[in-house]
This record gives C-alpha cells, sequence and structure tokens, in this order.
C-alpha cells in the first residue's frame, strides 16, 4: 500500500481536477490544475492582424476563466455531496485513498474570495466584454480628441498641408503624363507653371469682362433700381418712395452711428486682417513648397516611412494609407471636374439670358462648388439678385430655376457619374458631417468634413473584414403581449 504524507500549510495544495466519468474523490482535480491557454503565434500581420490576435486572445481569456470556475464549482459540488458538508465555510480532508498513489490532501475554501483574478472569473462573460469595449471605446474617443486638440494648435499647418494634398491629387496625373518625356523635378515645375497660367487667364479674362461691361453696367442696375422701386410702390407693400428714402435714411444713421461708436474696434480688427493677410500668403507658400516635394519625390517619401515601421505593419499600413488617398484623390479630382461643369454650364445660361457679369457669377459658381450644402444656394441667391437688378422679377425668377436646374444635374448625374466609385456617402452622413465640422471649425469644417469621412470610412472598409450580408426578408418586430 502507497503511503501519503500531509504536505505543510505553506504549500498549495495540488488536488487533481475532477473528473466527470469518476466518483472518487481520488480521481478529481481542483480548478488549479486548469492550464492556461497557450499564446498562439500571431499569422495576421499589421495592425489590422494585431486587432483581431488582441480579440482572439481576449476571447481565450474569457473562455479559460469560465472553464476555471465551472471546474472550481464542480469541485466544490462534489466534495460537498461526497462529504455532507460544506467546504465553502468548513475545511474538508478528503480520505486516503488505497489504490491510488496520489491522493487529494487537505483543501481549504476561505468565505470571502479577494484576489482580482477571482472576482474577474466570476463576473459574466458578457459584462467582461461590455467592459472591455467600453474602455476600447473611451480610449479611441480619447485619441480622436487629443488629435482634434492638436490640430486646432496648429489650423495654419493643417490648412497648408490640407491644400497640399488637394493641389497633388489634381496635379498627379499630369505630372505623371510629363514624366513620360523628362524626369520627374522638370515635369513638375512643367505642370505647376500649366496651371498657374491657366488661372491667371481666367482672372484676367473675369476682369476684363467686368471692365468692358462696366457702363452698360451702371445704366443696367439703375433700371433695376427703378423696378424695385415701382414693385415697392404697386406691389403687395404699398410702399410710398418717400417712405423707402425715410428708410434708407434711417438705415444709414444707424450705420454711421455704429461706424462712429465702434471705430476703435473696427481699427484693430483692421489690422487683424492685414496680419491674416499674411497667414494666407504664408499657408499658400506652404502648401506650394509641399506640393512640389509631394509631385516630385512622394513615392520616396512613402517607401521611407514605411521602413521606419515595423515588418508587420507596413503592409496593413499601405493598404489603409493606398485606400484612403485613393478616395480623397477622387473627391479632389471629382469636385473640381464637377465645379468646372456647373461654372461653364452657368456662364452659357447665363449668357443666354442676358445677364450682365455672367463669367464672374460663372467664378462664383465654380467657388461655391467647393462648399458642401450651403455653396450652390449662396451663388444662385446672388445670381438671382444681379439677375433682378438687371432684369427684373421675371428674370430673376428664371435665373433661379436654372441654377437650381443646374444643381439637380450635378447632384443627381454628375456627382455619381463621376465620384460615384471613389466616394460613396449617403447624404444623411454628408449633412451631419458638415454640420459638425461648420460647428467645430466654421467654413473650413465645412469644406473639409465630407473629404475626411470619405477617408476615415475607406479605411476602416480597407481594414474591416465583413460578414455576410444579411439576405431575404427581415422578421417583423411585434411585442411580446403579456
Amino acid at each position: 500500500m502507497a503511503t501519503t504524507s500531509s504536505p505543510s500549510e505553506d504549500t498549495p495544495a495540488q488536488v487533481p481536477e475532477p473528473s466527470e466519468n469518476s466518483g472518487s474523490p481520488e480521481s478529481s482535480h481542483t480548478p488549479g490544475s486548469v492550464k492556461k491557454p497557450s499564446r498562439e503565434v500571431l499569422s495576421s500581420s499589421g495592425l489590422l492582424g494585431r486587432i483581431r490576435s488582441a480579440r482572439s486572445a481576449l476571447d481565450r481569456g474569457i473562455d479559460w476563466a469560465e472553464r476555471r470556475r465551472q471546474a472550481d464549482r464542480d469541485f466544490r459540488l462534489h466534495w460537498e455531496s461526497d462529504s455532507g458538508e460544506d467546504v465553502a465555510t468548513k475545511p474538508t480532508t478528503p480520505p486516503v485513498s488505497t489504490t491510488h498513489v496520489r491522493v487529494a490532501p487537505s483543501v481549504s475554501f476561505p468565505e470571502t474570495v479577494t484576489t482580482r483574478s477571482t472576482i474577474v472569473d466570476s463576473l459574466p462573460s458578457w459584462l467582461v466584454r461590455g467592459g472591455l469595449g467600453a474602455w476600447l471605446g473611451l480610449g479611441i474617443i480619447i485619441v480622436i480628441g487629443l488629435i482634434f486638440y492638436a490640430t486646432s494648435q496648429v489650423i495654419p499647418v493643417f490648412i497648408g498641408l490640407f491644400m497640399a494634398l488637394v493641389f497633388t491629387s489634381i496635379l498627379q496625373p499630369m505630372v505623371n503624363l510629363f514624366a513620360r518625356v523628362m524626369p520627374r523635378y522638370p515635369a513638375t515645375f512643367l505642370a505647376l507653371l500649366t496651371t498657374i497660367g491657366a488661372i491667371a487667364g481666367l482672372v484676367t479674362y473675369v476682369v476684363a469682362s467686368v471692365t468692358s461691361q462696366w457702363s452698360s453696367l451702371a445704366s443696367q442696375f439703375s433700371d433695376g433700381l427703378d423696378t424695385i422701386m415701382d414693385f415697392l410702390e404697386h406691389g403687395p407693400l404699398h410702399l410710398t418712395q418717400q417712405q423707402v428714402y425715410h428708410q434708407l435714411q434711417v438705415w444709414l444713421r444707424q450705420g454711421q452711428h455704429y461706424l462712429q461708436s465702434n471705430a476703435p474696434s473696427l481699427a484693430s480688427e483692421v489690422v487683424s486682417n492685414a496680419s491674416a493677410v499674411v497667414d494666407v500668403l504664408t499657408v499658400l507658400a506652404l502648401a506650394l513648397f509641399v506640393t512640389i516635394f509631394f509631385l516630385a519625390s512622394g513615392g520616396k517619401m512613402w517607401r521611407w516611412f514605411l521602413n521606419e515601421l515595423p515588418a508587420t505593419m507596413r503592409e496593413s499600413t499601405h493598404r489603409a494609407a493606398g485606400a484612403g488617398w485613393y478616395t480623397f484623390a477622387g473627391y479632389a479630382r471629382g469636385t473640381v471636374l464637377v465645379a468646372l461643369t456647373d461654372a461653364v454650364m452657368a456662364g452659357v445660361f447665363l449668357q443666354l439670358v442676358g445677364i450682365p457679369l455672367a463669367a464672374p457669377l460663372a467664378v462664383l459658381v465654380f467657388i461655391g462648388a467647393f462648399i458642401p450644402i450651403i455653396g450652390a444656394p449662396l451663388a444662385m441667391i446672388v445670381a438671382m439678385v444681379v439677375a433682378l437688378a438687371s432684369g427684373g422679377f421675371v428674370t430673376m425668377i428664371v435665373v433661379g430655376v436654372g441654377v437650381a436646374g443646374i444643381g439637380q444635374i450635378e447632384g443627381h448625374i454628375l456627382q455619381p457619374l463621376i465620384m460615384g466609385r471613389q466616394v460613396s456617402l449617403h447624404p444623411v452622413v454628408v449633412i451631419i458631417g458638415v454640420a459638425l465640422g461648420t460647428y467645430a471649425a466654421g467654413l473650413l469644417g465645412a469644406i473639409v468634413a465630407v473629404p475626411l469621412i470619405s477617408v476615415a470610412w475607406s479605411v476602416y472598409s480597407e481594414l474591416h473584414t465583413k460578414d455576410a450580408p444579411v439576405t431575404g426578408e427581415l422578421p417583423a418586430y411585434s411585442t411580446r403581449e403579456e
């Protein structure tokens, strides 16, 4: 017969784990014998692989905790049913086995478990998963908040880099075309000079059209004011000419009083605006300088950045950045092409209707196309005011309907055709993003909101592995009747 010695109090008891097929305490094991799952070698690479591996490790840890808790419960129930006593409050010593060499020494269970691991193991798995998910979400929100805070501290630099990315995405096809017959740097400078020349020619044409129509514009606007005065007198308002002039004088006096009472603040604002002009020139210089290097050696710069990253992160980072750049470049090029098409259609339409300043108004439509949601309506309002002053109410209505029709062509034909593959955001997402951007950063936020949201969504779609889509008809929702 094998003999056994009782272990000391300082030595932790090694009790075998209870077996499902054995009913004797000699063949049972303690929960401590349940081994933790071994750490598997991460097969995924990059940031997405790390996230998946961390999630898999978390699931394995939770499953191990569940198995350990179940084993502990089975062990307690086994000893309690075998001895007829409550082992949670009274130490129990199993009988000595006469047929096995290894026996179960005395094991005691404290009334209150104070270790952190035991407390976590005793929690439901859904609570553990929810808590870890909440902490992960909170960490992501904190990181995003820190990024926005850091960006808000260097707004001019952010604007310069954003403009450089826009210029790079627009000029990159032209540079690639020129680079087929010349080195990269000369191709970059040739593309920049071509673009600057085109912009200078457009500005010259607008200025020349305004100066050539200046004499006729004065008479047309005078006739338009007479038309407005006639409407105020004989229209539904029934205002006399004296009442209108009196109201205009009141507004002029109020304006003079405001200027006199706020002269110091207005002077300081003018000085600050002068410094803002310097900031604008600085931002443009920064954007132009960065654009040159992005176009000439952007591939080398990106390769250097990838080489500085760990090897496991390079593939996923390159795929995410490629998806983001594809979306951003498609949005920038598509917006320019849509704006140019809108401007051409608006200019031709205004010229056919006989509206003066058709070319400047077309340029205004071109600029308004870069401001989501509010840019096109503002351009339409200005065009309608010019039409009212030059041609009357009928002309104003015709111009309003025509510009609105151009906007419908843009939204339903041009944008889906040009930017359908690169940018596919729901209109609700666009409106909410523009509203949040406007609230956070004014006009700048409204301009950058849509491309940033598009880039973020494309990166997420590239790194995220989608499950099988829901097919068939969804079941109808019904409340349970009591």
